[in-house]
């Protein structure tokens, strides 16, 4: 069973959390004592008794304040997949946190409230959607209980979201009318909107083609541990653990180890405990290689003929997180999956206006929030591939060196 990750996406009050609250609720994911938790702390209950936000509100401030800070996620399976939900915030301020939850999500749902239609929050998320290569965009129009299930309101919705989508270059756009308050369909069709012919959102995110966000080519694997027990029994037995980003590795296949650029062959393969003859995209798994190499946590096993890039300067795309402005010559690490590393800021090209993708000089210090094109140069080679090319081996995250906190998403180009 394979499994989705999305994101929803929107403004204050759109909906959002009642959204998932609701996936949970009809798709029987919710424990009997969480119910009756849930029916005690409610305000804003429902025809059911309770108030579905409460799902995902788990922090105190946002019970207090009513709103999403924090990404939220949530687990669920129906029989056809499992799935792993985002819930982001709504609020400006938090776009930061918004930007981070999508850049592991294969499809993101926006909410639309549908008595304000697109406004610049749902412009701003959509362009981080085209800004991050977004697969698949879920456009939900919600509260259509209380715009009276009109269908003229949906369609002239959706007519202005399909100009958005258009300028942006989002490709893969479905639009649903729901009420998340009231169950319209979420997981099952509603009768009082005939007029739409589509399925329930859930049904469709049960059955959206993901198969190719799994890349089957430019075979990818980083260490993440080496085993070596040192036994008796398995005094000479070395192991390289880690999963298998993307591709397929067989026994017997050349490899070039980077950044070393040292080339060797698999000898043997292993995952679960057992040998295999090959393992692919998303599986764990242990390497063992013909040549005694000095490999470590954080170096890739690469397929000869399909070489990443390896360099100790990347050209990027950061969205900055701390409160603490970003300037040229500042010093972090950068954390590339299991690889981290000092970095320098050698040059800020300019800011990315996400309301527009309007590129503008830098006249000052980066804050909170903005998106700016930066040339990091590292202490020691990485080896990657542009965001575009594989989200997996093209992102990062920057972390200060002193309070070893993440202020920054990297996206390499």
């Amino acid at each position: 069973m394979d499994i989705l990750r999305f994101i929803t996406a929107g403004s204050v009050d759109d909906g959002k959390s009642t959204l998932i609250g609701r996936l949970l609720y009809d798709s029987k994911n919710i424990l009997i004592d969480q119910l009756e938790a849930l029916e005690k702390q409610s305000k804003n209950k429902n025809e059911n008794g309770v108030d579905l936000a409460i799902l995902t509100d788990g922090l105190r401030a946002e019970r207090e304040q009513g709103i999403t800070i924090d990404v939220a996620y949530r687990y669920f399976s129906t029989l056809k997949r499992k799935f792993i939900i985002a819930d982001a915030p709504g609020h400006i301020q938090y776009t930061r946190n918004m930007i981070t939850g999508a850049s592991n999500s294969q499809l993101m749902v926006i909410l639309i409230d549908a008595r304000q239609g697109v406004i610049e929050q749902t412009r701003r998320h959509s362009i981080i959607a085209s800004l991050l290569k977004m697969k698949n965009v879920v456009v939900a129009i919600n509260k259509m209980d209380l715009v009276d299930y009109s269908e003229e309101v949906y369609n002239d919705i959706k007519a202005r979201y399909e100009l958005v989508a258009e300028k942006l270059g989002l490709e893969n756009v479905s639009y649903f009318p729901i009420s998340a308050f009231h169950g319209d369909n979420i997981v099952e069709k509603s009768d009082r909107m005939n007029w739409y012919d589509g399925p329930p959102l859930l049904e469709f995110l049960e059955n959206v083609e993901i198969s190719a966000d799994k890349n089957f080519e430019s075979p990818r694997f980083q260490v993440q541990y080496v085993i070596r027990p040192q036994t008796d029994d398995l005094h000479d037995y070395r192991g390289y653990a880690g999963e298998v980003i993307s591709g397929v590795y067989k026994k017997g296949d050349e490899i070039t180890v980077l950044p070393q650029n040292i080339q060797t062959r698999i000898s043997k393969i292993e995952t679960g405990g057992k040998e295999t003859d090959f393992v692919f995209a998303n599986q764990p798994a242990v390497i063992h290689v013909e040549d005694d190499i000095d490999i470590s946590r954080g170096d890739f096993l690469v397929k000869t003929e399909s070489l990443p890039k390896v360099d100790n300067e990347i050209e990027t795309v950061i969205c900055w997180l701390d409160k603490k402005e970003l300037n040229e010559g500042n010093k972090y690490f950068i954390q590339h999956k299991s690889k981290i590393v000092k970095a320098i800021v050698k040059e800020i090209d300019y800011k990315i206006d996400v309301n527009t993708l309007e590129k503008t000089p830098v006249s000052e210090s980066i804050k909170l929030n903005e998106v700016v094109k930066v040339r990091l140069k590292t202490a020691s080679p990485l080896v990657f591939d542009s965001f575009q090319e594989s989200n997996a081996t093209g992102n990062a995250v920057l972390i200060d060196e002193t309070s070893n906190s993440t202020v920054g998403a990297v996206m390499i180009l």
